[in-house]
This record gives C-alpha cells, structure tokens and sequence, in this order.
C-alpha cells in the first residue's frame, strides 16, 4: 500500500502535468534550502539531498573536512565519522557525509513549501513556453476570460493565457464572456510574469490552417496553397495549384455547392474569398488574379524604374471592377502576384499608346510604320470622346495596336537594362576585390566622412567608388560634405588602378570647371548690362568714330550731372543698330577671360556749367537715376570691343 507521501506526489504530477524528474528535483532543491536556513550554512559548501520515493524519508548530505578534534559540526567531522561515509578518507580531506538535522522545524517545512511551489511554478512556466512555442503558426482554441479596450484574455490549455490585440481581431466581430474562440499562434515571448502568447485571426496563415482543416487535399499535399493576401473582414485572394494531374484545385477548395468555403467565410466574419488558379505564366497569373474583371491583354515589363510592372487592359465596362472599391481588388491582385499592376482600359490605353509613339524619339521608326494605323486610331478615339459606339472590330483593332506599341517598349527596355549591365560589370571588374569586402568605417577617410557616408547608404569603399565615377555631384550634395571632405575622398581614389583613377579624374574635373565658368562669363557680361530698361531714342545723334581704342575717363565734379535733352535723353536699342558679338560669333571661354581682365572705365561725364536755371534743376531730379547711354562697337580687324559715352560739349552730343 502507497504511503500519503506516494499519494500527494501523484496527486501532484497529474495536477501540474509535469514530468516526474522536475517535481523530484525541486523537492530535493527545497530540501537543501530548508537545510541551509536551519543551520545556516554556508552557500559555499556543497549540500545534497536525497528523496526516497517509497518512503518520502529526505536525507541531506553535506561536505565536510576531516579533522581530528571537530570545532564545528556544520563544516568538520572526525576521521571515524568519515571513514564510515568513504573507506579512503583521510585527514584534511573533504568528505560528503549525512548531516540530517533530526527535526528541521516549522521554519524549515515552511521554507521547504515555499521553495517547491516556486520550483513548481517555474517548471510550468517553461513547459507553457516550450509547448505554445511549438504551437506558434498553428490554430488553438480558447476560451474568453476578459474582454476590455485593448483586447480579449484568452485561457488556453496548460493553464496558460493568450492575448489577443484590437488590431489582431477582424474589424466587425464582437466576443463575449466565455465565448470560444479559434486564432492562430503568432508570437510567443519570455517575460518575467511567464510565458506571453500572442494570438491573432488577421493572420494570413490563419486563413491558410483553415483551409488545411476543411480541404482534405491541402492537407494531404495534393493540392497546393501557393500565395495569400488578404484585408481581415473585408476580401482574401488564395493562389493554389495542383500537384497532381487531373485534379481541379479551385474545385477542391470550394467544394460540392461551395461548403467548404462557406464555411471558411463564416469563420472569418462573412470575409469574401477569390479562389484563383496558379499558372507558371506572369500574364496569365495576373489576369486571373484581377478576376472577376475580364481582362483583354496583359503586358509586363521587368526592367521599369518602379520595378516589375504588368500593363492590364481591360474594356470600359470592366474597369471599375477591376479596380474595386478604393482600389481593392487591384491592390490585393499586386501583392498576390508580387508584381506592380496599372490597370486602364482600352480607350486609356490607346491614348497612351498613341502619344508614346509621337512623342517617344526611340520609337520614331516604329511611328513611320504605324503611321496609317495611328490615323484610324485617332479617329477611333475622337469617335469614342463624341459619344460614338465602337463595335467589336474597333475593339479588336484598338487591342492589337497596343499590343504591338507595349511589345517594342518591352524590347526597348529590356535593350537599355542590358547595357547598363553590361557598363555596370566592366566598372566592378575594374575595382579590386579587396574594396567589396573593406567597410567605409575603415577606409582611411576622416571619422565623420565616414560616418555621413554610412549614413548616406555607402556600406563599401567600392559603392563609394561607383558613385564617384557615375555622378560625384550626389556625393558634394550630402549634407557635411565640403571641399576638404571630397579633396580627402579624391586621395583615397588614387589607390585605385590606373584606368580607373582616369575616369574618376575626368568625371570630378568636369564638375569643378564648369561653375566658375559661368560666374567669370556673367561678369564679363555685366558690362555691357544698364541697370534699367528705357525707350528707344527716335533721333539718333552723330558718332565720331576715334582710333583710339582706350575710353576717355573724365572725373565728374561733385553736385554737377550732365543734363541732356528729353529727345536725346532715351537709351539707344543696341540690338537694333549694333549686332552683339553672341549674335554673330559665340565667345569661347577665353575670350571672355580676356574681357574681364581689361580695365575698361566707363565714365559718368556731368555738365562743366554751375549756373543751373529752376526749371532744369528741376528736371535733373526727376531725371537723375536714369542710365547714361553706352554704345558698343565692334573692331573686327582687330577683334575688339569699343565701349563710348556721350556727352555734352558746346551744346552738341558726341560720342567718346
């Protein structure tokens, strides 16, 4: 007959579910905590207990060092003693001898219970862990413990609790107290208040364990689940396949009448199901998954900007469906197939068609071919836009144009990605291997040079060389990056082959040279600029044309401006009479050069008289900020530019 000992471990094990090793232990760890605190030993020494588990008689040993006159029996003990635990013990000997008090106390057995529920908490804990753990991908079911703003407590098996978040509950749905639920084990962390579960039904795998549980086929491997998306609450679009012959996977998932899926809907809160065949062909892949639009032709297009562009077409009439509401059932059909889908239909796509084909310069041969074809489509569309009636030749008509336009900008494309491959090898093949494998952080670039480029997305000195060699201006542009930081970038580029250091040179002289350039040639220019815009004079005064070639200065007096007439008192139209150089010859950059380097004065000439009358003075401070005329002429035996003023001398105007 079993002793209570016996019965109260049992009763134990089935209770806790634990394994029986794990209770054992944590009895024999409680009893050497019980142990320590009634003699209170040290936690240096070693102390064992053993637990009897016919009897439930615990028996504690404890380390001791053989000694011949024994000071303290919690940690010596006497040759004799020792001798009877291990034959060989001798003196100064550590010997691990039964040290069971006769009676631990009420504080030991109450520290002996607290320790082997802590154990015991502590084993349930981690087999929680382990099991859901387990379980993460897999639909459990629970039963709802609480509901707030947050979300459900669900209580789960193993005495565990599984939280379900707002945003992890299909929009719609409404649980009570006690209400059983079914959701998908999508998390499972470690904390110190135990195991957290993390549940959810917006899951698309929980869309995908529960057609394994009602398609026996799924389950089986007969028919394969090959993409799903799906909006919680609202649609789901599931891409399958069959792995064998003869078998009809869309059928197989619906079932006889639809029940299958029909219940799959219920569980999902009424969620709206498309069942689409998989098919190894992109086109015919995603026409499929824009059902139920029909579509009239599929174009796709690998090497776009925005990546992986199919082109649907699809009649007028089926253009708002394949859409869907707020762009649904596009948006689903694109994350299905993983492509970027445009959908337009048939008259949209005409129009673009035809405009790519006028306006594009690579498809200017194709235009000259196309030429009749694109008259009727014009007029094909005007007819359209005018409320008119196309029939089914026009559709038919309209679809094989664009079809054939769509084709060559597929070839196109594919020609220019190609080439840019090809560029983009022969640059990589250039840089030593060594640069792929050396991080920016340790080139021998200053710290924060480095660190604005890490940031900047260059994980590699080779990255940062493509980029110098393909646009060094982006690289200038970074925030932090100025003169000395791209000078000590240039240094670090010398160690790079020689051909290669060549091309990086030309690409960096050509961005350094062309800006100063400019701000030279716009002073050059400034010279022959007046300040404000005047009408052009209606009588034109006599030019005295001098020989010399140098401008008379004349120091104006202060107080004294020159007055002149209102006739003549309106600047010349230079373009009129004298043609500028730029419009005959454009001027190199040395020529402009050699422009801003002569010192040429262009005098402001005032009247030598100091006797002004009222009513001139009067005028001279309406008329004061008026330009001065300049006349520019040009020596084309000489190859020179003859800047002359007018003034007033003895009541004539010349020019000087």
């Amino acid at each position: 007959m079993k002793n209570e000992f016996t019965l109260a471990f049992n009763e134990v094990l089935e209770e806790k579910g634990l394994p029986r090793e794990i209770i054992i232990k944590a009895l024999e760890s409680a009893m050497v905590s019980a142990y320590r605190r009634s003699v209170n030993a040290s936690q240096a020494q070693v102390i064992d207990a053993k637990v009897d588990m016919e009897t439930g008689k615990v028996t504690i040993f404890a380390e001791k060092e053989v000694v011949e006159d024994v000071q303290d029996e919690r940690t010596e003990v006497d040759l004799e003693e020792a001798r009877r635990f291990d034959a060989d013990a001798e003196l100064s000997m550590m010997v691990s001898v039964e040290s069971t008090p006769k009676n631990f106390g009420r504080v030991a057995a109450q520290t002996a219970r607290q320790v082997i529920q802590q154990r015991i908490r502590d084993a349930e804990r981690q087999a929680q862990l382990d099991h859901y753990g387990d379980q993460i991908g897999e639909i459990i079911s629970g039963v709802v413990q609480a509901s707030n703003a947050q979300g459900l407590t669900i209580g789960l098996e193993m005495k565990a609790e599984g939280t379900m978040l707002r945003k992890d509950m299909i929009p719609g749905e409404r649980f009570h107290v006690h209400d059983r639920v079914r959701t998908l084990v999508a998390e499972v962390k470690d904390s110190n208040r135990g195991p957290q579960i993390l549940l959810s039904r917006t899951h698309r795998n929980f869309l995908r364990r529960l057609l394994e549980t009602e398609v026996p086929e799924i389950y089986h491997g007969i028919v394969e689940i090959r993409s799903i998306t799906r909006e919680p609450g609202q649609r789901a679009k599931v891409a399958v396949s069959a792995t064998q012959s003869g078998i009809d996977p869309v059928g197989a998932c619906v079932g006889l009448r639809g029940v299958r899926i029909q219940a799959i809907v219920r569980e999902l809160h009424d969620e709206k199901i498309d069942v689409i065949e998989w098919h190894q062909d992109p086109s015919q892949f995603i026409a499929r998954a824009v059902s139920p639009a029909k579509v009239s032709g599929v174009y796709l297009n690998e090497f776009s900007e925005g990546g992986k562009t199919a082109t649907v077409v699809v009649p007028e009439d089926q253009l708002s469906l394949a859409i869907g509401r707020d762009g649904q059932n596009a948006r689903l059909a694109a994350k299905l197939t993983g492509w970027r889908i445009d959908i337009k239909s048939v008259q949209e796509a005409s129009s673009d068609a035809l405009y790519r084909l006028q306006k594009d310069p690579g498809m200017v041969e194709m235009a000259e071919n196309e030429k009749d074809n694109m008259v009727k489509v014009e007029e094909l569309l005007a007819k359209k836009s005018g409320g008119g009636i196309l029939n089914v030749e026009n559709y038919d008509f309209l679809n094989k144009f664009i079809e054939r336009v769509e084709t060559r900008t597929f070839i196109r494309s594919k020609l220019d990605e190609e080439a840019e491959r090809s560029r983009m090898q022969a640059i990589h093949a250039q840089i030593p291997p060594s640069y792929f494998d050396t991080t920016i952080l340790d080139s021998s670039l200053p710290e924060h040079v480095n660190y604005i480029l890490q940031e900047a997305g260059f994980n590699t000195i080779a990255e940062l060389v493509i980029k110098m060699l393909q646009a060094p201006d982006d690289i200038l542009r970074l925030n932090g990056i100025g003169p000395k930081a791209m000078k000590s970038i240039k240094d670090l580029m010398d160690s790079l082959p020689e051909k290669l250091a060549t091309e990086l040179s030309e690409s960096a002289e050509v961005t350094e040279e062309v800006e100063p350039s400019k701000e030279e040639s716009v002073e050059a220019l400034e010279v022959v600029e007046t300040k404000e815009e005047e009408p052009v004079v209606e009588k034109e005064p006599e030019v005295i044309e001098e020989p010399s070639l140098e401008a008379v200065s004349i120091e104006p007096e202060v107080g004294q401006i020159e007055e002149i007439s209102e006739e003549l008192d309106e600047e010349i139209s230079e373009e009129e009479d004298v043609p500028a150089p730029s419009q005959e010859e454009e001027l190199s950059f040395d020529e402009l050069f050699a422009l801003q380097s002569t010192n040429i004065e262009i005098p402001f000439v005032e009247d030598e008289e100091e006797d002004l009358s009222e009513d001139k003075k009067a005028k001279k401070k309406k008329d004061k900020k008026k330009k001065r005329q300049v006349k520019v002429e040009y020596n084309e035996e000489e190859d020179t530019l003859i800047y002359r003023k007018i003034h007033k001398r003895s009541d004539e105007f010349d020019w000087e």
